[in-house]
Protein backbone atom coordinates (compact mmCIF):
# COMPACT_ATOMS: atom_id res chain seq x y z
CA UNK A 1 0.00 0.00 0.00
CA UNK A 2 1.58 3.50 -0.71
CA UNK A 3 2.07 5.62 1.77
CA UNK A 4 -0.29 8.35 0.39
CA UNK A 5 -3.06 5.79 0.42
CA UNK A 6 -2.41 4.38 3.82
CA UNK A 7 -3.08 7.60 5.53
CA UNK A 8 -5.71 8.35 3.98
CA UNK A 9 -6.97 4.69 5.13
CA UNK A 10 -6.40 5.89 8.79
CA UNK A 11 -8.17 8.97 8.45
CA UNK A 12 -11.22 7.72 6.43
CA UNK A 13 -11.14 5.24 9.26
CA UNK A 14 -11.35 7.36 12.33
CA UNK A 15 -13.77 9.64 10.47
CA UNK A 16 -16.07 6.69 9.94
CA UNK A 17 -15.93 5.49 13.40
CA UNK A 18 -16.36 8.99 14.70
CA UNK A 19 -19.55 9.23 12.70
CA UNK A 20 -20.75 5.84 14.01
CA UNK A 21 -20.54 6.87 17.56
CA UNK A 22 -22.00 10.65 17.10
CA UNK A 23 -24.29 10.13 14.27
CA UNK A 24 -28.04 10.64 16.13
CA UNK A 25 -30.12 7.98 14.34
CA UNK A 26 -27.94 6.02 12.55
CA UNK A 27 -28.34 2.15 11.96
CA UNK A 28 -26.32 -0.35 14.63
CA UNK A 29 -23.72 -0.75 11.24
CA UNK A 30 -23.04 2.56 12.10
CA UNK A 31 -24.67 3.90 8.59
CA UNK A 32 -25.85 7.92 8.97
CA UNK A 33 -28.89 8.91 9.11
CA UNK A 34 -31.25 9.56 5.65
CA UNK A 35 -34.69 11.35 6.40
CA UNK A 36 -37.22 9.42 3.76
CA UNK A 37 -38.96 11.47 0.78
CA UNK A 38 -42.07 11.43 2.75
CA UNK A 39 -40.25 14.06 5.27
CA UNK A 40 -38.13 15.97 2.52
CA UNK A 41 -38.87 17.13 -0.83
CA UNK A 42 -37.22 14.77 -2.90
CA UNK A 43 -37.97 17.42 -5.99
CA UNK A 44 -38.23 20.74 -6.32
CA UNK A 45 -36.73 23.84 -7.36
CA UNK A 46 -33.36 25.42 -5.99
CA UNK A 47 -32.37 29.05 -7.71
CA UNK A 48 -33.95 28.30 -10.41
CA UNK A 49 -32.93 25.02 -11.04
CA UNK A 50 -35.05 21.93 -11.16
CA UNK A 51 -33.54 18.92 -8.92
CA UNK A 52 -34.57 15.35 -8.39
CA UNK A 53 -33.25 12.54 -5.30
CA UNK A 54 -33.43 9.03 -5.36
CA UNK A 55 -32.93 7.11 -2.69
CA UNK A 56 -32.01 3.68 -1.90
CA UNK A 57 -33.65 1.53 1.29
CA UNK A 58 -30.58 1.08 2.93
CA UNK A 59 -28.34 4.09 2.54
CA UNK A 60 -24.29 3.12 2.63
CA UNK A 61 -23.37 6.87 3.41
CA UNK A 62 -22.24 7.70 -0.57
CA UNK A 63 -24.14 10.63 -2.51
CA UNK A 64 -23.31 10.25 -5.81
CA UNK A 65 -23.87 14.03 -7.03
CA UNK A 66 -24.43 13.28 -11.29
CA UNK A 67 -23.96 16.33 -13.82
CA UNK A 68 -26.07 16.43 -17.13
CA UNK A 69 -24.79 17.14 -20.84
CA UNK A 70 -24.69 19.59 -22.83
CA UNK A 71 -28.31 20.75 -23.34
CA UNK A 72 -29.62 23.47 -26.28
CA UNK A 73 -30.84 26.98 -25.26
CA UNK A 74 -33.35 26.80 -27.95
CA UNK A 75 -34.47 23.79 -30.37
CA UNK A 76 -32.02 23.23 -32.80
CA UNK A 77 -31.54 20.78 -35.89
CA UNK A 78 -32.46 18.12 -37.03
CA UNK A 79 -35.70 17.96 -34.99
CA UNK A 80 -36.02 21.31 -33.30
CA UNK A 81 -37.58 19.49 -30.39
CA UNK A 82 -38.21 21.67 -27.05
CA UNK A 83 -35.91 22.11 -25.11
CA UNK A 84 -34.79 19.91 -22.07
CA UNK A 85 -35.40 21.06 -18.93
CA UNK A 86 -35.99 17.93 -16.45
CA UNK A 87 -33.37 17.32 -13.53
CA UNK A 88 -31.10 14.23 -13.80
CA UNK A 89 -30.11 12.06 -10.84
CA UNK A 90 -28.57 9.35 -13.34
CA UNK A 91 -27.98 8.95 -16.58
CA UNK A 92 -30.71 8.71 -18.64
CA UNK A 93 -32.58 8.81 -15.98
CA UNK A 94 -35.27 11.62 -16.71
CA UNK A 95 -36.16 10.16 -20.35
CA UNK A 96 -36.77 6.61 -18.27
CA UNK A 97 -33.72 4.99 -19.01
CA UNK A 98 -33.79 3.81 -15.23
CA UNK A 99 -30.81 0.55 -15.30
CA UNK A 100 -28.15 2.84 -14.05
CA UNK A 101 -29.47 4.35 -11.32
CA UNK A 102 -31.80 1.73 -9.82
CA UNK A 103 -28.49 -0.18 -10.19
CA UNK A 104 -26.91 2.37 -7.72
CA UNK A 105 -29.23 2.77 -5.76
CA UNK A 106 -29.54 -1.31 -5.06
CA UNK A 107 -25.63 -0.59 -3.96
CA UNK A 108 -26.90 1.38 -1.74
CA UNK A 109 -26.03 4.64 -3.52
CA UNK A 110 -27.80 7.88 -2.91
CA UNK A 111 -28.70 9.82 -6.59
CA UNK A 112 -28.97 13.46 -6.12
CA UNK A 113 -29.32 15.74 -9.74
CA UNK A 114 -30.07 18.84 -11.44
CA UNK A 115 -31.54 20.46 -14.10
CA UNK A 116 -29.25 23.91 -13.75
CA UNK A 117 -30.61 27.10 -13.75
CA UNK A 118 -30.18 27.62 -17.71
CA UNK A 119 -29.20 25.36 -20.76
CA UNK A 120 -26.30 26.04 -23.12
CA UNK A 121 -22.83 26.09 -22.35
CA UNK A 122 -24.03 26.15 -19.09
CA UNK A 123 -20.95 25.42 -17.27
CA UNK A 124 -21.33 27.99 -14.18
CA UNK A 125 -24.65 27.25 -13.70
CA UNK A 126 -23.64 23.39 -13.51
CA UNK A 127 -21.28 24.26 -10.94
CA UNK A 128 -23.95 26.25 -8.60
CA UNK A 129 -26.10 23.74 -8.88
CA UNK A 130 -24.21 20.82 -7.48
CA UNK A 131 -22.80 23.28 -5.10
CA UNK A 132 -26.24 24.08 -3.57
CA UNK A 133 -27.68 20.67 -4.04
CA UNK A 134 -24.67 19.05 -1.99
CA UNK A 135 -25.86 21.49 0.99
CA UNK A 136 -29.31 21.13 0.33
CA UNK A 137 -29.24 17.37 0.92
CA UNK A 138 -26.32 17.67 3.37
CA UNK A 139 -28.53 19.79 5.80
CA UNK A 140 -32.09 18.49 4.68
CA UNK A 141 -31.61 14.68 3.62
CA UNK A 142 -28.97 13.89 5.46
CA UNK A 143 -24.58 14.46 5.66
CA UNK A 144 -22.74 12.15 3.40
CA UNK A 145 -20.03 10.07 4.64
CA UNK A 146 -18.76 10.87 1.32
CA UNK A 147 -19.82 12.61 -2.03
CA UNK A 148 -18.65 11.30 -5.58
CA UNK A 149 -19.14 14.09 -8.40
CA UNK A 150 -19.42 12.45 -11.80
CA UNK A 151 -21.24 13.74 -15.06
CA UNK A 152 -21.42 13.06 -18.98
CA UNK A 153 -19.83 15.84 -21.45
CA UNK A 154 -20.35 18.95 -20.26
CA UNK A 155 -21.42 17.15 -17.57
CA UNK A 156 -17.60 16.01 -16.96
CA UNK A 157 -16.34 19.57 -17.22
CA UNK A 158 -18.64 20.59 -14.50
CA UNK A 159 -17.35 17.51 -12.34
CA UNK A 160 -13.84 18.40 -12.81
CA UNK A 161 -14.93 21.87 -11.90
CA UNK A 162 -16.19 20.79 -8.63
CA UNK A 163 -13.62 18.38 -8.42
CA UNK A 164 -10.97 20.87 -8.28
CA UNK A 165 -12.94 23.35 -6.21
CA UNK A 166 -14.25 21.20 -3.62
CA UNK A 167 -12.08 18.45 -2.04
CA UNK A 168 -13.23 19.33 1.32
CA UNK A 169 -16.74 17.50 0.21
CA UNK A 170 -16.20 15.75 -3.10
CA UNK A 171 -14.07 12.77 -1.79
CA UNK A 172 -13.78 11.30 -5.66
CA UNK A 173 -14.71 12.49 -8.92
CA UNK A 174 -15.60 10.67 -12.30
CA UNK A 175 -16.04 12.56 -15.60
CA UNK A 176 -17.28 10.74 -18.65
CA UNK A 177 -16.75 11.77 -22.13
CA UNK A 178 -15.92 15.17 -20.13
CA UNK A 179 -15.02 18.41 -22.11
CA UNK A 180 -11.29 18.42 -19.80
CA UNK A 181 -9.65 20.43 -22.16
CA UNK A 182 -11.91 23.42 -21.14
CA UNK A 183 -14.48 26.07 -23.48
CA UNK A 184 -11.49 27.87 -25.47
CA UNK A 185 -9.62 24.89 -27.03
CA UNK A 186 -12.69 23.00 -28.17
CA UNK A 187 -14.23 25.64 -29.60
CA UNK A 188 -10.49 26.45 -31.23
CA UNK A 189 -11.00 22.87 -32.84
CA UNK A 190 -14.91 23.76 -34.00
CA UNK A 191 -13.54 27.20 -35.68
CA UNK A 192 -10.62 25.17 -37.34
CA UNK A 193 -13.93 22.63 -39.20
CA UNK A 194 -16.11 25.82 -40.09
CA UNK A 195 -13.11 27.88 -41.46
CA UNK A 196 -11.64 24.59 -43.77
CA UNK A 197 -15.61 24.18 -44.77
CA UNK A 198 -15.93 27.55 -45.68
CA UNK A 199 -12.69 27.78 -47.50
CA UNK A 200 -13.24 24.67 -49.66
CA UNK A 201 -17.00 23.82 -49.88
CA UNK A 202 -18.81 27.43 -48.94
CA UNK A 203 -17.13 30.60 -49.07
CA UNK A 204 -20.13 32.35 -47.87
CA UNK A 205 -20.48 30.55 -44.65
CA UNK A 206 -19.88 33.26 -41.55
CA UNK A 207 -17.61 32.08 -39.06
CA UNK A 208 -18.69 33.98 -35.95
CA UNK A 209 -20.60 36.98 -35.44
CA UNK A 210 -24.34 35.81 -36.30
CA UNK A 211 -26.74 38.03 -35.86
CA UNK A 212 -29.20 35.84 -34.72
CA UNK A 213 -29.71 32.47 -33.33
CA UNK A 214 -31.69 31.74 -36.65
CA UNK A 215 -28.57 33.10 -38.61
CA UNK A 216 -26.35 30.95 -36.89
CA UNK A 217 -29.01 27.97 -37.64
CA UNK A 218 -29.29 28.96 -41.52
CA UNK A 219 -25.47 29.07 -41.82
CA UNK A 220 -25.23 25.60 -40.29
CA UNK A 221 -28.02 24.07 -42.40
CA UNK A 222 -26.32 25.76 -45.48
CA UNK A 223 -22.99 24.30 -44.70
CA UNK A 224 -23.93 20.72 -43.59
CA UNK A 225 -26.22 20.44 -46.75
CA UNK A 226 -22.77 21.15 -49.00
CA UNK A 227 -20.61 19.07 -46.24
CA UNK A 228 -23.68 15.96 -47.21
CA UNK A 229 -23.12 16.96 -50.82
CA UNK A 230 -19.22 16.74 -51.22
CA UNK A 231 -19.42 13.16 -49.30
CA UNK A 232 -21.54 11.75 -51.73
CA UNK A 233 -19.65 13.52 -54.72
CA UNK A 234 -18.36 10.09 -55.74
CA UNK A 235 -17.10 11.28 -59.24
CA UNK A 236 -15.25 13.99 -57.49
CA UNK A 237 -12.88 15.54 -55.13
CA UNK A 238 -15.94 16.13 -52.44
CA UNK A 239 -14.68 12.61 -50.39
CA UNK A 240 -11.24 14.25 -49.94
CA UNK A 241 -12.42 17.73 -48.93
CA UNK A 242 -14.55 15.88 -46.26
CA UNK A 243 -11.78 13.52 -45.25
CA UNK A 244 -9.51 16.09 -45.04
CA UNK A 245 -11.57 18.91 -42.58
CA UNK A 246 -12.02 16.14 -40.61
CA UNK A 247 -8.53 15.30 -40.36
CA UNK A 248 -8.05 18.78 -39.77
CA UNK A 249 -9.53 18.06 -36.46
CA UNK A 250 -7.93 14.93 -35.44
CA UNK A 251 -11.64 13.44 -36.00
CA UNK A 252 -11.82 9.94 -35.50
CA UNK A 253 -12.29 7.63 -38.08
CA UNK A 254 -15.37 5.82 -36.69
CA UNK A 255 -18.25 6.81 -35.48
CA UNK A 256 -21.21 4.92 -33.26
CA UNK A 257 -22.73 4.78 -37.17
CA UNK A 258 -19.68 4.04 -39.09
CA UNK A 259 -17.31 1.64 -38.68
CA UNK A 260 -14.65 3.04 -40.83
CA UNK A 261 -13.83 -0.30 -42.26
CA UNK A 262 -14.14 0.52 -45.93
CA UNK A 263 -13.11 3.77 -47.87
CA UNK A 264 -16.72 4.56 -48.19
CA UNK A 265 -17.49 3.97 -44.34
CA UNK A 266 -14.35 6.12 -43.32
CA UNK A 267 -15.89 9.10 -45.67
CA UNK A 268 -19.11 8.68 -43.85
CA UNK A 269 -17.71 8.87 -40.43
CA UNK A 270 -15.70 11.80 -41.37
CA UNK A 271 -18.50 13.49 -42.83
CA UNK A 272 -20.09 12.58 -39.10
CA UNK A 273 -17.47 14.26 -37.67
CA UNK A 274 -17.44 17.41 -39.18
CA UNK A 275 -20.91 17.96 -39.39
CA UNK A 276 -20.63 17.43 -35.01
CA UNK A 277 -18.30 19.85 -35.05
CA UNK A 278 -20.15 22.60 -37.29
CA UNK A 279 -22.88 22.37 -35.23
CA UNK A 280 -20.98 23.83 -31.92
CA UNK A 281 -19.39 26.05 -34.27
CA UNK A 282 -22.71 27.60 -35.58
CA UNK A 283 -25.60 27.18 -33.31
CA UNK A 284 -23.71 26.33 -30.04
CA UNK A 285 -21.30 29.36 -30.96
CA UNK A 286 -23.98 31.46 -30.71
CA UNK A 287 -24.72 31.03 -26.98
CA UNK A 288 -21.17 31.29 -26.40
CA UNK A 289 -20.79 34.09 -27.81
CA UNK A 290 -23.75 36.06 -26.14
CA UNK A 291 -22.27 34.63 -22.92
CA UNK A 292 -18.72 36.11 -23.03
CA UNK A 293 -20.15 38.99 -25.40
CA UNK A 294 -17.99 38.33 -28.66
CA UNK A 295 -15.91 35.77 -30.17
CA UNK A 296 -13.43 33.51 -28.02
CA UNK A 297 -12.03 31.53 -30.92
CA UNK A 298 -8.86 32.17 -32.82
CA UNK A 299 -6.77 30.38 -35.74
CA UNK A 300 -5.02 33.34 -36.74
CA UNK A 301 -1.44 31.15 -35.37
CA UNK A 302 -2.59 27.73 -36.07
CA UNK A 303 -0.25 26.03 -38.17
CA UNK A 304 -2.35 23.59 -39.86
CA UNK A 305 0.50 21.78 -41.58
CA UNK A 306 1.31 20.13 -38.19
CA UNK A 307 -2.02 18.76 -38.20
CA UNK A 308 -2.03 15.98 -41.00
CA UNK A 309 0.27 12.87 -40.51
CA UNK A 310 1.79 10.47 -42.75
CA UNK A 311 -0.93 8.34 -43.06
CA UNK A 312 -3.59 11.34 -43.23
CA UNK A 313 -1.84 12.60 -45.99
CA UNK A 314 -2.38 8.68 -47.72
CA UNK A 315 -5.70 8.35 -46.63
CA UNK A 316 -7.06 11.67 -48.51
CA UNK A 317 -4.60 10.99 -51.17
CA UNK A 318 -5.77 7.73 -52.38
CA UNK A 319 -9.38 9.78 -52.92
CA UNK A 320 -7.86 12.72 -54.67
CA UNK A 321 -4.34 12.29 -55.97
CA UNK A 322 -2.39 15.61 -54.23
CA UNK A 323 -5.54 16.86 -52.83
CA UNK A 324 -4.42 17.39 -49.16
CA UNK A 325 -1.24 19.47 -50.31
CA UNK A 326 -3.61 21.46 -52.62
CA UNK A 327 -6.70 21.67 -50.16
CA UNK A 328 -3.54 23.16 -47.48
CA UNK A 329 -2.57 25.81 -50.10
CA UNK A 330 -5.93 26.39 -49.82
CA UNK A 331 -6.32 27.20 -46.58
CA UNK A 332 -3.24 28.69 -46.45
CA UNK A 333 -4.61 31.81 -48.47
CA UNK A 334 -7.88 32.22 -46.84
CA UNK A 335 -8.11 35.12 -43.81
CA UNK A 336 -7.70 33.63 -40.59
CA UNK A 337 -9.93 34.74 -37.70
CA UNK A 338 -8.85 36.94 -34.28
CA UNK A 339 -10.24 36.34 -30.77
CA UNK A 340 -11.94 39.41 -28.94
CA UNK A 341 -9.01 39.25 -26.29
CA UNK A 342 -11.84 40.35 -23.34
CA UNK A 343 -14.47 37.49 -24.86
CA UNK A 344 -11.50 34.34 -25.15
CA UNK A 345 -11.03 35.50 -21.44
CA UNK A 346 -14.24 35.52 -20.29
CA UNK A 347 -14.92 31.89 -22.16
CA UNK A 348 -12.18 30.46 -19.51
CA UNK A 349 -14.29 31.30 -16.94
CA UNK A 350 -16.86 28.99 -18.28
CA UNK A 351 -14.59 25.99 -17.97
CA UNK A 352 -10.81 25.89 -17.43
CA UNK A 353 -9.69 22.77 -15.58
CA UNK A 354 -6.02 23.47 -14.44
CA UNK A 355 -5.53 19.70 -12.77
CA UNK A 356 -5.29 20.87 -9.18
CA UNK A 357 -6.52 17.37 -7.41
CA UNK A 358 -6.45 16.53 -4.00
CA UNK A 359 -8.49 13.52 -4.34
CA UNK A 360 -9.17 10.43 -6.39
CA UNK A 361 -10.23 11.09 -10.11
CA UNK A 362 -11.35 8.30 -12.60
CA UNK A 363 -12.28 9.69 -16.18
CA UNK A 364 -14.21 7.29 -18.68
CA UNK A 365 -13.82 7.56 -22.61
CA UNK A 366 -14.56 6.51 -25.96
CA UNK A 367 -11.68 5.68 -27.63
CA UNK A 368 -13.64 7.34 -31.11
CA UNK A 369 -15.35 10.20 -29.38
CA UNK A 370 -16.38 12.70 -32.63
CA UNK A 371 -17.75 15.21 -30.44
CA UNK A 372 -15.98 15.74 -27.26
CA UNK A 373 -12.30 14.10 -28.55
CA UNK A 374 -11.06 11.66 -26.65
CA UNK A 375 -7.34 14.56 -26.36
CA UNK A 376 -9.80 15.87 -24.03
CA UNK A 377 -8.01 13.44 -21.63
CA UNK A 378 -4.37 14.11 -22.93
CA UNK A 379 -4.69 17.41 -22.09
CA UNK A 380 -5.95 16.91 -19.05
CA UNK A 381 -3.51 14.77 -17.46
CA UNK A 382 -1.14 17.12 -18.75
CA UNK A 383 -2.45 19.69 -16.50
CA UNK A 384 -2.44 17.15 -13.47
CA UNK A 385 0.84 16.39 -14.07
CA UNK A 386 1.82 19.94 -14.51
CA UNK A 387 0.01 20.57 -11.20
CA UNK A 388 1.67 17.44 -9.62
CA UNK A 389 -1.35 15.93 -8.89
CA UNK A 390 -0.26 12.58 -11.18
CA UNK A 391 -0.88 10.09 -8.56
CA UNK A 392 -4.80 11.10 -8.30
CA UNK A 393 -5.80 10.26 -12.05
CA UNK A 394 -6.65 7.33 -13.74
CA UNK A 395 -7.92 7.28 -17.31
CA UNK A 396 -9.76 4.88 -19.25
CA UNK A 397 -11.13 4.20 -22.77
CA UNK A 398 -13.64 1.95 -24.18
CA UNK A 399 -12.62 0.85 -27.77
CA UNK A 400 -15.14 -0.41 -30.56
CA UNK A 401 -15.46 -3.99 -32.14
CA UNK A 402 -13.28 -4.01 -35.72
CA UNK A 403 -16.44 -4.21 -37.22
CA UNK A 404 -20.21 -3.30 -36.39
CA UNK A 405 -23.30 -2.67 -38.68
CA UNK A 406 -24.45 1.15 -39.16
CA UNK A 407 -27.97 0.10 -37.09
CA UNK A 408 -27.98 -0.59 -34.54
CA UNK A 409 -24.48 0.74 -34.14
CA UNK A 410 -21.38 0.41 -32.33
CA UNK A 411 -22.37 -1.44 -28.65
CA UNK A 412 -19.57 0.62 -27.20
CA UNK A 413 -16.68 2.46 -27.70
CA UNK A 414 -17.27 4.42 -30.66
CA UNK A 415 -19.81 7.81 -30.23
CA UNK A 416 -20.19 10.16 -28.30
CA UNK A 417 -20.62 8.75 -24.39
CA UNK A 418 -21.35 5.63 -25.88
CA UNK A 419 -20.98 3.21 -22.85
CA UNK A 420 -22.80 0.35 -21.65
CA UNK A 421 -25.00 0.57 -18.77
CA UNK A 422 -22.48 -1.97 -16.88
CA UNK A 423 -19.15 0.47 -17.49
CA UNK A 424 -21.17 3.24 -15.96
CA UNK A 425 -21.84 1.39 -12.76
CA UNK A 426 -18.65 0.06 -12.78
CA UNK A 427 -16.72 3.11 -12.73
CA UNK A 428 -18.46 4.26 -9.79
CA UNK A 429 -17.35 1.16 -7.99
CA UNK A 430 -13.84 1.77 -9.51
CA UNK A 431 -13.57 5.11 -7.79
CA UNK A 432 -15.61 3.60 -4.69
CA UNK A 433 -12.94 1.12 -4.39
CA UNK A 434 -10.05 3.72 -4.85
CA UNK A 435 -11.75 6.58 -2.24
CA UNK A 436 -12.63 3.54 0.61
CA UNK A 437 -10.92 1.04 0.91
CA UNK A 438 -7.46 2.21 -1.19
CA UNK A 439 -7.91 -0.29 -4.09
CA UNK A 440 -5.62 1.09 -6.47
CA UNK A 441 -7.76 0.75 -10.05
CA UNK A 442 -5.09 -1.83 -12.06
CA UNK A 443 -6.26 -2.94 -15.13
CA UNK A 444 -7.39 -6.01 -14.15
CA UNK A 445 -9.94 -5.04 -11.31
CA UNK A 446 -11.07 -1.89 -13.67
CA UNK A 447 -12.47 -4.83 -16.31
CA UNK A 448 -13.74 -6.83 -13.94
CA UNK A 449 -15.61 -3.52 -12.42
CA UNK A 450 -16.66 -2.14 -15.99
CA UNK A 451 -17.19 -5.76 -17.17
CA UNK A 452 -16.46 -8.16 -20.22
CA UNK A 453 -18.82 -6.21 -23.14
CA UNK A 454 -17.73 -2.68 -22.15
CA UNK A 455 -15.36 -2.15 -24.87
CA UNK A 456 -12.49 -1.67 -22.18
CA UNK A 457 -9.05 -1.81 -23.49
CA UNK A 458 -6.35 -1.18 -21.04
CA UNK A 459 -3.67 -0.66 -23.83
CA UNK A 460 -5.59 1.79 -25.81
CA UNK A 461 -4.10 5.82 -25.30
CA UNK A 462 -5.92 9.00 -25.86
CA UNK A 463 -4.46 10.54 -29.04
CA UNK A 464 -2.55 14.22 -28.32
CA UNK A 465 -4.40 17.24 -28.95
CA UNK A 466 -3.99 18.15 -32.32
CA UNK A 467 -1.02 19.98 -33.39
CA UNK A 468 -0.33 23.23 -34.57
CA UNK A 469 -2.59 25.58 -32.16
CA UNK A 470 -2.70 26.05 -28.01
CA UNK A 471 -1.54 23.28 -26.31
CA UNK A 472 -1.86 22.25 -22.57
CA UNK A 473 0.75 24.18 -20.69
CA UNK A 474 -0.54 25.75 -17.33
Amino acid sequence: MRVRGWVRGLCLLAAATLLAACTAGGDDEGRPALRSCDEVACSGVIDGAAYQILLPQAWNGTLLLYSHGYRTAQPAPPDFAPVDTSPEPAPGWSSGHHEVGQALLDKGYALAGSAYSANGWAVPEGVRAGEQLYEFFRDNVGAPQRVYAWGDSLGGLITAQLAEAHPDWVAGAAPLCGVLAGLNPNMDLALDVAYAVKALLWPKMRLTGFASYEDAVRNFQGAATRVIAAASDTGGQGPAKVAFIAALADAPSRTGRFDGATPESRVKAAAEGVLTALGFGTYGRYDIEQRVGGNPSSNADTDYAQRFTVADQQRIDALAPGATARFARVLAGAPRVSADPAARTAAAELGDPQGTLRNPMVTLHTLDDPLVLSANESWYAERVKAAGAAAELEQFLTVPPATYPQDPGAPYGAGHCNFTAASRTGIITVLDDWVRLDRFPGAVSVAKALGRDSGYDPQAVAPPWPRGGEQPTP
